[in-house]
């Protein structure tokens, strides 16, 4: 659990700084958004600065004499630090310094090619036997000895290691996908990037029909009728406006007490109990203070039993990897969470 801790809070405090200033970290004069890559399909492949090296790229993705779901090399296109890249050809030794990347690279079957994870990959149960390469911030070391042909990061996750692995000549492709969409379309870039084209929509598929279910489920619901909701990863720390946690609340039709916040900030208890939320989601992880599970951590606060999620019972509990990490299964959190808002519904 430690462990998990370390990586989660690592995670927190770089997406607090990617929300406070992303601008320097690209270090480019772009914001994250402005450098997101756009891919609303796999054939469809641009930046936001309308290259025409990446539009003819694009237009190459489709043939009609051929399968429209492999990628034409050479291929250029932008990551989410601004930075071009061509590749002559799928990259066939992989690393991920990202538990999201690597849990993406899974997803679209590209097990076979991963040749170095982060210390924090642990899903799939095939990630914990790949050869670790160090922490979030990585290895050079480790990570060179596995030569790679290309590894992939989280823009803010990664930090300053992006840079510094990219002065040692290794090839670093970095997303920062904020919202539902945005993973799902940084799922479709990597599968253009490997050529796993196939396997990265049917995962884009699965995950739009999550959403659309979510949507579906929630539409009849007033403004009187929707609940607030309180969410918490982590003793007190808590998801506001801006936050993907904060996205899926408002996707399940529910109202985030902390949408006034920073993406990612404290709470006090005080406040929680002000804002009296109908329903409580949690992170279902031990508190790192005193080691006990979170739960137990919550309902021992003081004034919390007057809570109405306390006492009706609305409180759901959601394994912390799916919850913190913007990959795969987030839309598997986004169904948990609107389960836990509206389980009467969902039991329809």
């Amino acid at each position: 659990m430690k462990n998990w801790y370390v990586g989660l809070l690592a995670l927190v405090v770089a997406l607090m700084l990617a929300a406070c200033g992303s601008d320097e970290v690209n270090g480019n004069g772009k914001s994250n958004e402005d450098n997101q890559v756009e891919n609303s399909n796999a054939q469809n492949i641009s930046s936001e600065n309308g290259e025409d090296s990446q539009a003819d790229n694009a237009n190459a993705q489709s043939d009609d004499s051929e399968s429209t779901l492999k990628t034409q090399y050479p291929l250029t296109i932008t990551d989410a630090s601004g930075l071009e890249f061509t590749f002559e050809q799928a990259p066939q030794r992989i690393v991920s310094i990202a538990p999201h990347q690597t849990e993406i690279l899974f997803a679209i079957g590209l097990g076979d090619r991963i040749v170095g994870v982060s210390e924090f990959d642990n899903y799939p149960e095939e990630a914990s036997t790949k050869p670790k390469v160090g922490n979030i911030q990585g290895n050079a070391e480790a990570l060179l000895a596995v030569q790679p042909d290309l590894v992939f990061a989280g823009l803010s996750l990664n930090g300053t290691s992006v840079g510094g692995l990219r002065d040692l000549g290794v090839q670093v492709f970095t997303t920062e996908p904020t919202t539902i969409d945005e993973v799902i379309e940084s799922i479709l870039t990597i599968g253009v990037i490997t050529d796993a084209q196939e396997e990265a929509e049917k995962v884009a598929a699965k995950m739009r029909e999550d959403k659309q279910l979510v949507i579906d489920t929630v539409s009849g619901l007033t403004e009187a009728q929707k609940k607030s909701v309180y969410i918490e990863y982590d003793p007190l720390w808590t998801a506001g406006k801006g936050s993907f946690m904060d996205e899926m609340i408002v996707l399940s039709g529910g109202i985030n007490i902390a949408s006034d916040l920073d993406p990612w900030a404290q709470i006090s208890s005080e406040a929680v109990i002000a804002a009296n939320p109908d329903v409580i989601i949690y992170a279902d992880v031990n508190d790192y203070e005193t080691g006990n599970p979170l739960i137990e951590t919550i309902k021992s606060r003081p004034g919390w039993g007057e809570i109405t999620a306390m006492k009706d019972n609305a409180i759901t509990g959601i394994n912390a990897d799916i919850l913190s990490r913007n990959g795969p299964r987030i839309t598997d959190a986004l169904v948990q969470i609107a389960m836990g808002i509206y389980p009467e519904l969902f039991a329809k």
